[in-house]
């Protein structure tokens, strides 16, 4: 099981995360590409730090809205869409270039990420954008009950999938994320946290809020790297993880 997190947010010099203490924890960098946040300088510093510990860099595109941090919805036209794609995957990409490196997957930030998993169209479109760019290059997406349907989806648009999990979120019945303004949508205990990524990493599932069991196979959890005790968290995971079983 891979641990990914949202690195590379912040912005001149106002500074978002841990990143340089995050880094060597994790296995997969979703690095902002300009556009909720980062500039030039801190998606190379990014990926450079990347490339020090071995780090997978995915790219993490998102709507052009830096003062929102890409949380607002945009409507575009699926032209407009594709264009905001490439734009972003070719600054990171030259980028990575010149470091000798190369994106490894596609992760989109916010409410376009939150857009595209509730809208077929969206979805198509951003999966043809990222096949035309450079065919063959992954999706990562949230893993919910409906990913039998995606997976197909995906298949006929020849995306590879990475299902992604969420350690530190509630599920409700359906496999999706508990809105955070519901109570108990996130959790702040690091035990629940540790045993809702071991759920996921050893039983291929998770109990929702209620307490129903929800078949959600995943391949990689995200963890959250800018909250006060997140690197407590991501620890104590990548621990557990690593840990020999009894």
């Amino acid at each position: 099981m891979k641990l990914n997190c949202d690195l590379g947010e912040s912005y001149g010099s106002w500074t978002m995360g841990q990143d340089e203490a995050v880094m060597p924890l994790i296995d997969m960098a979703n690095v902002a590409c300009g556009f909720h946040a980062s500039d030039p300088s801190i998606m190379h510093d990014t990926v450079v730090l990347a490339a020090k510990y071995g780090v997978m860099i995915g790219a993490h595109p998102s709507y052009q809205d830096i003062i929102g941090f890409g949380r607002r919805s945009i409507l575009h036209t699926p032209a407009e869409v594709r264009a905001l794609i490439w734009y972003q995957l070719g600054a990171l990409s030259g980028i990575c270039g010149a470091e000798g490196q190369q994106i490894a997957y596609v992760k989109p930030h916010g409410a376009l990420n939150n857009d595209m998993m509730r809208d077929p169209e969206l979805l198509q479109t951003v999966m043809e954008a990222m096949a035309t760019w450079r065919p063959g290059l992954p999706l990562m997406i949230p893993v919910s009950l409906d990913y039998p349907a995606q997976q197909e989806f995906a298949d006929r648009c020849g995306v590879p999938l990475i299902l992604e999990a969420f350690a530190d979120r509630a599920y409700d019945d359906t496999g999706q994320l508990v809105p955070r303004s519901q109570a108990s949508a996130v959790h702040d205990d690091l035990t629940a946290i540790v045993d809702q990524a071991l759920s996921f990493a050893c039983r291929g599932g998770v109990h929702s809020l209620s307490g129903r069991w929800l078949e959600l196979p995943a391949d990689s959890i995200c963890v959250h790297g800018d909250s006060a005790h997140a690197l407590a968290a991501i620890r104590a995971i990548r621990e557990a993880l690593t840990s020999p079983g009894p």
